[in-house]
């Protein structure tokens, strides 16, 4: 799908894979919508590549669609969704303290889960709407993101590979009900990606991490994600499955 002069819309777009991507779609020709909790993040973003910032929970009802509607009506129906907020807190089931808060679980799930459906079932509904783009009958792609954690998660990941398991679950499905109005949905499986949480953690402990990547021994960059993103966009025969980016690793 030609994506130049139609909507897209960034989750998590203030930093990050989020950030990259919407820089990737603006530089495409696409008019982004950048949601981000972090408002002034997702404004940042937003005036670099001449698009719309909004603040965003995506776990919200309210303020999901209030910023579709608000995208909708500067854009147009977006074409392109791509789901990137999320978090990545890390506690044990039973821990020290005894278990693990449910408040904290529930967090999670909201967030990564919850929030990837609250944003999927909003720009479905436009892009099932709207008029098809090509010849194909195209009329949208859905892209949220996973992670190698959804099938390899490590001690203390117990929310975290839950809400990427769920965000992978829910995929097919989603695919299967809307392949007969031209929208797709792919998801992306990230391994270890450069981003701030990462790059923060003590040197020694990056170096550790990264030297468990067959090919490359390092960190994946915020931008071999982008460019996976826009090769999904790109190519209509990729559909209903989810793709691993994580330099061959399994987690142990």
């Amino acid at each position: 799908m030609d994506v130049k002069g139609l909507g897209a819309i960034v989750t998590g777009g203030g930093s990050g894979m989020g950030a990259t991507t919407a820089r990737a779609l603006a530089e495409a020709g696409a008019k982004v919508a950048v949601l981000d909790v972090n408002e002034e993040g997702a404004k940042k973003v937003a005036e670099e590549i001449g698009g719309l910032a909004f603040s965003c929970d995506v776990a919200s009802a309210e303020q999901a669609e209030a910023a579709v509607a608000a995208a909708r009506e500067k854009h147009g129906p977006a074409r392109v969704l791509v789901n990137c907020a999320g978090v990545a807190p890390a506690a044990r089931i039973v821990g020290r303290n005894g278990p693990m808060e449910l408040a904290e679980f529930q967090r999670v799930i909201s967030i990564n889960l919850i929030g990837s459906f609250n944003m999927m079932r909003l720009a479905a509904a436009d892009m099932i709407a709207a008029e098809p783009v090509n010849e194909d009958g195209e009329r949208g792609v859905i892209i949220s993101t996973a992670s190698i954690a959804a099938t390899e998660g490590q001690l203390g990941q117990a929310a975290y590979a839950a809400s990427k398991a769920g965000v992978i679950g829910m995929m097919l499905p989603a695919a299967r009900e809307f392949a007969r109005f031209g929208v797709r949905v792919m998801t992306i499986a990230p391994g270890l990606i450069a981003t701030p949480m990462l790059l923060n953690m003590p040197q020694e402990v990056q170096d550790n991490l990264a030297s468990q990547v067959p090919f490359p021994k390092r960190f994946g960059h915020a931008e071999e994600y982008s460019t996976l993103v826009m090769h999904i966009v790109g190519n209509p025969m990729l559909n209903a499955d989810s793709i691993r980016l994580d330099g061959g690793m399994r987690m142990q």
